[in-house]
């Protein structure tokens, strides 16, 4: 408990100078009468709450598995403090109850302000620095609250939780040097924050030649790279689309582009649900996050057996709605900034796992760090194409096959002898908007709108 005692003290020398100032506007004290009492208002620079064990609003006593015997007092400062601050190393619980060899909370160069002109800018200019250096976080009544086991038992009462918070915050928060392709800032974290949901943009690498001045040449996706046959069915009779005649790829060498551009860099549109990132000592998030590729434009040369024959034909045709399910790990040390609008944060250290009262999750013993509001992370554009797994292209081509042997390519009032023996196999518009969704996997994305104005004047990144 000594954590919990020089943190006590901390408090109680602030709570001591804020109350002594308060007295000292004052020379002599006026007595009133109680006509002049009554007919006196004000406000109290500190408030004192206590919510009982029993008491309804005592949220570690109503959770299941919670603390029956635990209530919370809590001292608030009925004011608005401001805060610029720079931390160049915070470290939290190292050590400890939750292990050797590690902290609860480890962050390097943590900067607190007024938010500047981030809503506007983030550059390294001199006007959003002075914007930024010059401006303080507003932590509005601020508030210290105890855990107490057995609150009115004095032989067995205990504190097992301290915590600090304020009603709201509004400010900026950020992490690390810069926002770069190697990670700074967060190395570990216990806490609780939820990701607001978001939209981003990911440039996906095609395949082929580019339709686009300029722009550089890919290879041809090839079925002989590991890739899986497409397979399907050709008709005639536009009406009945009979006979048909199965056919499969032996090879392929394909060009996928943009339908919009004919660019050989493929749009993926982004889409991340609001969701949590919580736990003990943790050093990277598991976000979920869904992508629809624009159409994809399909052309090239395939070889495919029908009817015993070998065919060597181009394809040409439109690949929409390619939905892929994305499975995002991204370290925290790319999590470079927060705007607290609003958001009420809140630091705790505790003996045991408590539900505090203004809190959304249960802070784990030791220190824990919460932002109750969802920290909105900006638009997600990954600085760097990335590319589509083998395994991901192999379940689309999955879907295409299963879309060619349901919905026939109809191969026009020529009959199957015009696929069959024509220069090229038009496969139409495959529409995958109710295929399985392949899985994709993505890892350490630097995050383009990271990006962040030092708190610092002059070219300092920390100071």
């Amino acid at each position: 408990m000594r954590q919990f005692k020089s943190l006590y003290l901390a408090m109680f020398a602030v709570s001591s100078l804020c109350l002594n100032s308060a007295y000292a506007a004052s020379n002599t004290l006026q007595s009133l009468s109680d006509s002049e009492l009554s007919a006196t208002t004000g406000q109290a620079l500190m408030s004192l709450s206590f919510i009982s064990p029993t008491d309804l609003a005592n949220k570690e006593a109503q959770r299941v598995g919670g603390d029956t015997s635990v209530g919370f007092y809590k001292l608030g400062l009925e004011a608005n403090m401001e805060l610029n601050v720079n931390i160049k190393k915070l470290q939290l619980g190292c050590g400890g109850v939750n292990g050797a060899g590690g902290c609860d909370i480890d962050i390097d160069y943590l900067s607190l302000s007024g938010l500047g002109n981030s809503e506007t800018s983030n550059t390294d200019s001199a006007a959003d620095r002075a914007a930024r250096a010059g401006s303080s976080a507003v932590l509005t009544n601020p508030f210290i609250e105890f855990a107490i086991r057995n609150p009115d038992k004095a032989s067995t009462r205990e504190i097992v939780g301290i915590n600090l918070s304020s009603e709201k915050a509004i400010g900026l928060i950020t992490f690390g040097l810069e926002n770069g392709p190697a990670k700074s800032g967060i190395n570990s974290l216990s806490g609780y924050m939820e990701i607001a949901a978001t939209t981003g943009l990911a440039n996906v690498n095609g395949f082929g030649t580019s339709l686009v001045g300029g722009e550089a040449a890919k290879g041809t996706l090839n079925q002989s790279d590991g890739y899986n046959a497409i397979t399907g069915k050709v008709c005639s009779l536009p009406l009945l689309c009979v006979p048909t005649i199965n056919f499969a790829t032996t090879s392929y060498a394909l060009n996928l582009r943009d339908k919009a551009t004919g660019s050989n860099i493929l749009k993926g549109d982004l889409y991340l649900p609001r969701q949590e990132i919580t736990g003990k000592r943790i050093n990277s998030a598991a976000l979920t996050a869904t992508a629809t590729v624009r159409d994809i434009d399909l052309s090239g040369n395939i070889v495919a057996n029908a009817i015993g024959l070998n065919l060597d034909r181009q394809v040409t045709g439109t690949i929409q709605n390619l939905m892929v399910d994305v499975a995002i790990s991204e370290n925290l040390g790319f999590f470079h900034k927060a705007n607290l609008n609003g958001t009420a944060a809140s630091l705790s250290l505790q003996s045991k796992d408590i539900q505090w009262s203004n809190n959304n999750s249960v802070s784990q013993n030791g220190w824990w760090l919460e932002f109750s509001d969802p920290i909105d992370i900006g638009f997600i554009e990954p600085t760097l194409n990335v590319d589509i797994p083998k395994a991901t292209l192999n379940e689309a081509f999955a879907q295409v096959s299963n879309y060619l042997n349901n919905n026939p390519i109809n191969c026009g009032t020529f009959g199957v002898l015009n696929c069959l023996f024509g220069d090229t196999i038009p496969t139409g518009t495959v529409n995958l908007i109710n295929a399985t969704r392949p899985q994709m996997a993505l890892v350490d994305l630097e995050l383009a709108t990271q990006k962040f104005t030092p708190n610092c004047y002059g070219t300092l990144k920390f100071c």
